[in-house]
């Protein structure tokens, strides 16, 4: 080892025990050292990098490109390490980086000029890609810090993941190797844990059987070269994305039909706190914008759980379902294909939709359906922005059974929304006004329960566990599905996104000649529009920086107030049909309360409409134009 280079200790483990493992993470402390901070999850994607002919491997080390919050980083370790007990002592060099460039023009530092020296004017090629979801802690006492982690672990080769496993890290951050020894003797005798002095990046090789160092170039068993990492050089494959746009005619449609569809009170931004699987054990949210979570925090041990309905608990047991890892966000980047770029969405959804899945079945907390339902509403979204990117006839079934899925869940929440809105003004009026609303909240709940048992069949059907079994393996399978395209054809994030953002902001700003004279549809129509500018820039909103933040949230605030408008016009229309359908069944007193209640739901109408002005003109306005061209520049 070089003694002029920085280097890294830490203990390395593989995880048999995952479960057993977060409970070290979650300790109050570590040996004699105690926790410095909360766990925090963030998602990396790490792609390992080489010449074609592996001249770092070679010189025994690996070149690592991370995209991070401050831009690209390139980390040089040595393949090497020397081990003192179960410490391993690596050298490690860092620097900044700008992907798709040559090396030559990053800025400089020590790991740029390492690989110089070693690599020269050569290009690098992707060897594999590993992305990792880290649960990260720090613990420490007055002289020794260490940083522990807990990754999950899915190693991505030839377009598929090969591999998935957990690893247990503890580096040292500061002080003496003593302290860090110490934490060795205790976790060496875990039963959980087995000490690995190996790498990921070995263990992603050895599963994906990639020889580094070869002759000619690092190849795959099945000779295909690996793509490469400097994208302007002109002998670069160009990942594949495409064309051509699926039925948005029936999608807004679809949104058009549906009655008493909640804006952003039903449609909440994703939550950071990763789904780390599709177990539906409930898991604490922090949100990313200050809109209180939808999540239900776990039930203490101590505490009896909810009863379970009969229908339901007569169910056979569901197998388990196939682990799906997702971080706090999406993870798209700038350079994404738009297929890749749509796959990350979807995956990231998917994975919140069955995490409510069972919640859903159960009907005891109406915020899982909710979240359940906001899921699939932004994978069909996300096949809207992205969909031009795949093969229609290979997600056409996705497309469809994601649409029966969706509808099913949205009639149930529909009515949860008018239920609670009727319950919410009956509760502000006198007992007598309260009890003659009775027959409508009674017929409102029945709908509802007939709702959900068609949502449940629906659930429990052979076609829906069809459909998740298949979106498993296209969500995880980069390269699935996808329409090849030129390599000259626009077809990344940073290309192609920006036309689409500009296109639906044009869109919204085409209300503003008749938006004074508007009626109800018109304005459901404009919170459509709303609503498709909030997605497209929420899909990207990692590439387009923080900037985007503050202008997503005036468009949720338009698609808000639309949004309570239309729900107070699907609330009139339903209660009137209501006292016309059961005009006979009805006493004098519970006609004239559900008809004040059809006045105050006009009222509301009425004076939503009058003061759309107000959000409009936010979204609208020279200021916002002027910050979104900024944003969207600088993808």
């Amino acid at each position: 080892m070089d003694a002029t280079r920085p280097v890294e200790v830490e203990l390395k483990y593989r995880v048999t025990d995952p479960a057993v493992t977060r409970q070290l993470l979650d300790a109050p402390g570590l040996g004699q050292l105690t926790a410095r901070d909360t766990v925090r999850s963030t998602q990396t994607e790490d792609r390992y990098v080489d010449t074609p002919d592996g001249a770092l491997a070679r010189a025994g080390f690996a070149a690592r490109l991370r995209r991070t919050g401050g831009g690209d980083v390139i980390s040089v370790k040595s393949l090497a390490s020397v081990r003192t007990g179960s410490m391993n002592h690596r050298e490690e060099l860092e620097g900044p980086a700008i992907r798709g460039d040559a090396p030559s023009d990053w800025p400089p530092s020590a790991a740029r000029s390492l690989v110089l020296e070693l690599a020269g004017d050569a290009y690098l090629v992707e060897l594999v890609t590993i992305r990792q979801l880290r649960h990260r802690r720090h613990f420490g006492d007055g002289t020794c810090v260490v940083e522990l982690s807990l990754d999950e672990v899915d190693v991505v080769a030839s377009g598929r993941i090969v591999e998935h496993f957990t690893e247990l890290e503890v580096e040292l951050k500061e002080g003496p190797e003593t302290g860090l020894a110490a934490l060795a003797e205790i976790l060496d005798v875990d039963p959980g844990l087995t000490s690995d002095p190996a790498s990921k990046l070995q263990r992603a090789l050895a599963a994906a059987g990639i020889r580094v160092g070869a002759p000619d170039t690092a190849q795959r068993p099945d000779g295909e070269v690996d793509r490469m990492v400097d994208e302007t050089d002109p002998a670069a494959p160009t990942s594949s994305a495409a064309d051509g746009a699926p039925g948005d005619a029936e999608l807004a449609e679809a949104e058009r039909t549906e009655p008493g569809v909640t804006a952003s009170a039903g449609d909440p931004p994703p939550a950071e706190t990763p789904i780390a699987s599709t177990e539906t054990t409930p898991i604490p949210d922090s949100a990313e914008t200050p809109i209180a979570s939808t999540e239900t925090p776990p039930i203490p041990d101590s505490a009896e759980p909810p009863p379970i309905p009969a229908r339901e608990a007569a169910r056979p047991e569901r197998p388990p379902r196939p682990k799906l890892s997702v971080g706090k966000s999406p993870g798209v980047r700038g350079d994404d294909t738009l297929a890749e770029a749509g796959r990350k969405v979807l995956r990231f959804h998917f994975a919140r939709m069955l995490a409510r899945e069972e919640g859903t079945r159960l009907g005891v907390k109406s915020e899982e359906l909710h979240g359940m339902r906001v899921a699939t509403r932004r994978m069909r979204a996300a096949f809207r922005v992205f969909g031009e990117a795949y093969r229609p006839g290979r997600t056409r079934r996705y497309r469809r059974d994601l649409r029966d899925t969706a509808r099913r869940l949205g009639a149930v929440r529909d009515l949860d929304v008018l239920i609670e809105g009727l319950e919410g003004y009956a509760a502000d009026q006198s007992a007598a006004e309260a009890a003659a609303l009775d027959p409508l909240v009674a017929g409102w709940r029945q709908q509802r329960e007939e709702a959900r048992v068609l949502l449940g069949r629906t659930l429990d059907s052979a076609a829906y566990r069809r459909f998740v079994d298949g979106f498993l393996e296209f969500a995880r399978t980069e390269g699935m599905a996808v329409r090849p395209v030129a390599p000259t054809a626009p077809h990344r994030v940073r290309d192609e996104m920006p036309a689409h953002i500009w296109a639906a902001y044009a869109q919204v700003r085409a209300y503003e000649p008749v938006l004074r004279w508007a009626d109800v549809e018109t304005l459901h129509d404009l919170r459509i529009s709303a609503k498709w500018l909030r997605y497209k820039m929420e899909f990207v909103r990692e590439p387009l920086g923080p900037e985007a933040e503050p202008l997503i949230e005036r468009v949720v605030a338009l698609q808000d107030h639309l949004g309570w408008l239309h729900d107070a016009d699907v609330a009139s229309g339903l209660a009137r049909s209501f006292l016309v359908e059961h005009a006979a069944d009805l006493t004098e007193e519970q006609t004239g309360a559900i008809g004040r209640y059809l006045v105050e739901r006009e009222r509301e109408l009425a004076r939503l409409r009058r003061s759309v002005g107000g959000p409009w003109r936010r979204v609208a306005g020279l200021a916002f134009r002027r910050a979104l061209g900024r944003v969207v520049a600088s993808l």
